[in-house]
């Protein structure tokens, strides 16, 4: 049975936000808001946070830990490196890259993500490529193999930031599929927390909803309180993207 480990990297120091990952979520940290969403995920066998070994992320390691977590810590920098030292320390043939500032992430889009790749002969599965959920929904499937082998070519600044930059640049080599959403783009829509407004606005949600909910239930609600919106315009989706020819990458994806 393959194991699926999903990595989610966290660290105190956001340029644009620093301590978001412990800010108070309807009495809890964010993160472990995040990480409780998270566990509701069918498909996924184990969870490590990656934090770094900066003594910045020294209260990050011990709140996560101490509620029952695995925590790996490595670079601060080179994030790839350090989901190298979370594959080693907790070996696994899949793993599921998940960013820290998504708790609105929804555990039914996390199990199709990792559904369609298991159903596939690729190496990298995403939402990401060509988006349609709302930015903060966002998941990343890759064979840990390819992730190693990326790792130990790739000398790229981008490349070692980013974690999968270099599998998905390169589709002449690496196997490639982007999950679409069934119905409506929602890609407009910001769920994401980058800034503190981000956070009342998710605060809100968590306000209204509780802290189970799914992203029906959020339609419904912003349907119903339009005054909550929050959009692209409130802010840009992550740029790691940017550059890329994203339409060529669409005719060859298989």
């Amino acid at each position: 049975m393959m194991t699926v480990t999903a990595i989610v990297q966290a660290r105190m120091t956001s340029t644009r936000f620093p301590g978001k990952v412990l800010a108070d979520l309807a009495g809890r940290p964010m993160i472990l808001q995040q990480l409780a969403r998270l566990k509701a995920a069918t498909t996924i066998t184990n969870i490590v946070i990656a934090t770094s070994d900066d003594s910045s992320d020294d209260e990050l390691a011990a709140v996560v830990s101490d509620a029952g977590y695995l925590v790996v810590r490595g670079s601060l920098d080179d994030v790839l490196s350090r989901f190298v030292t979370a594959m080693d320390a907790h070996p696994c043939d899949i793993a599921v890259r998940i960013t820290a500032d998504c708790p609105m992430l929804m555990p039914e889009v996390v199990d199709e993500v990792v559904t369609r790749f298991l159903e596939t002969e690729t190496d990298y599965v995403s939402n990401t490529l060509e988006p349609t959920f709302p930015d903060g929904v966002d998941v990343e499937v890759v064979q840990a193999s390819v992730l190693r082998e990326i790792a130990s070519s790739s000398r790229d600044a981008a490349e070692r930031e980013h974690v999968t930059l270099g599998v998905y640049r390169r589709p002449d080599q690496y196997r490639v599929e982007n999950v679409v959403r069934d119905g409506e783009d929602l890609s407009g829509f910001r769920w994401t927390v980058d800034t503190p407004a981000d956070l009342e606005f998710v605060r809100r949600v968590y306000a209204r909803l509780g802290e189970r909910f799914s992203m029906d239930e959020v339609l419904a609600l912003l349907s119903a309180e339009p005054s909550l919106v929050r959009t692209q315009a409130d802010g840009r989706r992550n740029a790691a993207l940017d550059g890329l020819d994203t339409g060529a990458m669409k005719h060859r994806q298989r």
